[in-house]
């Protein structure tokens, strides 16, 4: 599992990465910021994994039906938990397309963080060096993990710790404000309050280099949700009987 891990997974995404950073040598004249080469990788892999995201867009959806439907059925059946364990699983059963595509982006995000860990962990710092392709153009090495003349990708950093938090926040409270169903007070303080604190402090000790990819991908969320946002309110101003006449 492993090996399949490095060759199919861990390499090509390597390799893209310090291709992106010998590239940004040639444009700076040999000074290169592995950070800016994080930024543009972050972007290159939402945009992999944008039909995800949007497949995601409707599972969403499909789960808040899910939670609807199973908490009627908790209301209506209270008092018989066997009754009630049998119809939660009918409706469970009755969406398998939704828990799928759950359990699928769940897989991805975590091969995604074990990969950043590696990478920004030890593969940078040389260990995995053998593993970039033949016909890439050789780079400087070691390679710098200074972001910015300020921030070392290879070590945690809380500053960029505490702009994520932020982020995930940010993101959070326009999910709520754009969701058609209004969330509940159990909702915000799990997803806008609990969840950027938990965050903070699972990610606490992670490299600086998955923050800042986190931060990339977390700015990029946030420009696709107030895209799409402004596009149904296009269509809906379109479609008012105002807007007709």
């Amino acid at each position: 599992m492993s090996a399949i891990f490095t060759i199919y997974i861990y390499q090509p995404f390597l390799n893209i990465l310090v291709g992106i950073y010998w590239l940004l040598g040639q444009i700076t004249n040999g000074q290169p910021d592995i950070g800016i080469a994080v930024i543009i990788f972050s972007v290159i892999v939402r945009i992999i994994m944008l039909p995800l995201n949007l497949s995601a867009d409707k599972s969403e959806k499909e789960k808040r039906e899910i939670m609807k439907k199973i908490n009627q059925i908790e209301a209506k059946y209270k008092g018989q938990p066997a009754v009630l364990k049998q119809e939660t699983k009918k409706i469970l059963k009755s969406n398998p397309g939704t828990l799928i595509s759950e359990g699928f982006t769940l897989t991805i995000q975590i091969i995604i963080v074990l990969m950043l860990y590696r990478i920004f962990k030890t593969g940078l710092e040389g260990a995995d060096l053998h593993l970039l392709y033949p016909f890439l153009p050789a780079v400087d090495t070691p390679i710098n993990l200074i972001f910015l003349n300020q921030y070392d990708l290879s070590v945690p950093n809380m500053f960029l710790n505490l702009v994520q938090s932020a982020l995930i926040f940010v993101v959070e409270i326009l999910h709520m404000l754009f969701s058609p169903i209004k969330s509940s007070r159990k909702e915000f303080l799990s997803l806008a309050i609990f969840l950027p604190v938990i965050s903070f402090i699972l990610f606490a000790m992670l490299p600086a280099g998955k923050k800042v990819f986190i931060i990339t991908s977390l700015i990029f969320s946030i420009f696709l949700l107030v895209i799409k946002q402004v596009i149904f309110w296009y269509h809906s101003f379109l479609g008012s009987p105002s807007a007709k006449s």
